[in-house]
C-alpha cells in the first residue's frame, strides 16, 4: 500500500505520517530523510528543524538519507533494515535536491521531477513493504517572482501529481486536519 500525504508548511502532514507509520509498522519503520544541505551553507535553523524531526519520531526507527540516486539508495536501505513500513519525508526536498542544488536550472523541470518520482515508484514496486510518502503543496499561493521559484513550484506540482496517481490513498492536511482525497 502506498499512502501519499500532502500539505503546506506546518500543516501537520509529517505528524500524521509518523502516527500512521507507527500504527502500521510499530518499531519496524524505516525513515527516509531527503534533505540535502547546500555544500557551502551552514544553516543552524535548519539543523534545529532536523533535530526536532528526529526527536518527534521513535528512536527505534532507523534513518536513511536519500540524497542522490533515489531508487538505488532506497533499495539498499530496505535490504539493510527490512521494514514493515517505509516513511519518506519528504518528496519536496528530494525533488529540490535532485533538480535545484546545482548552478543551473534544469532544462525541463517537470520532466526531471517526473523522472525522480518514477525512480521512487520503481523502488516502491520492487519493495515488499507499505509506504507513506509526505510532500509539500506549494501551488496554492501567488505566482513566484523568481524563475527558479516558479520552476520548483511547477516541478513539485508535477511530481505530486505523478505520485498521487499511483497512490492507494491520498490525504491533504490543513491546520492539522486530514482530508482524504482518495
Amino acid at each position: 500500500m502506498l499512502t501519499f500525504i500532502l500539505g503546506g508548511a506546518r500543516s501537520g502532514k509529517s505528524a500524521m505520517a509518523q502516527r500512521m507509520a507507527h500504527e502500521r509498522g510499530g518499531d519496524a519503520v524505516l525513515y527516509l530523510a531527503t534533505y540535502r544541505p547546500p555544500a557551502d551553507h551552514d544553516d543552524t535553523e535548519m539543523q534545529r528543524r532536523i533535530a526536532k524531526h528526529r526527536a518527534d519520531r521513535p528512536h527505534t526507527w532507523p534513518t536513511a538519507i536519500i540524497d542522490t540516486d533515489p531508487a538505488a539508495r532506497i533499495a539498499a536501505a530496505i535490504r539493510q533494515h527490512r521494514p514493515r513500513v517505509l516513511l519518506l519525508d519528504c518528496l519536496s526536498m528530494l525533488v529540490s535536491g535532485e533538480l535545484f542544488m546545482g548552478d543551473d536550472l534544469p532544462a525541463d523541470p517537470e520532466a526531471e521531477a517526473t523522472r525522480v518520482v518514477e525512480a521512487v515508484l520503481y523502488a516502491y514496486a520492487e519493495s515488499d513493504c507499505e509506504w507513506v510518502v509526505v510532500s509539500n503543496e506549494v501551488g496554492l499561493s501567488l505566482v513566484p517572482e523568481h524563475p527558479a521559484s516558479r520552476a520548483y513550484r511547477d516541478a513539485l506540482g508535477r511530481a505530486n501529481q505523478v505520485l498521487a496517481r499511483s497512490a492507494d490513498a491520498v490525504y491533504f492536511v490543513i491546520a492539522g486536519l486530514p482530508q482524504r482525497l482518495r
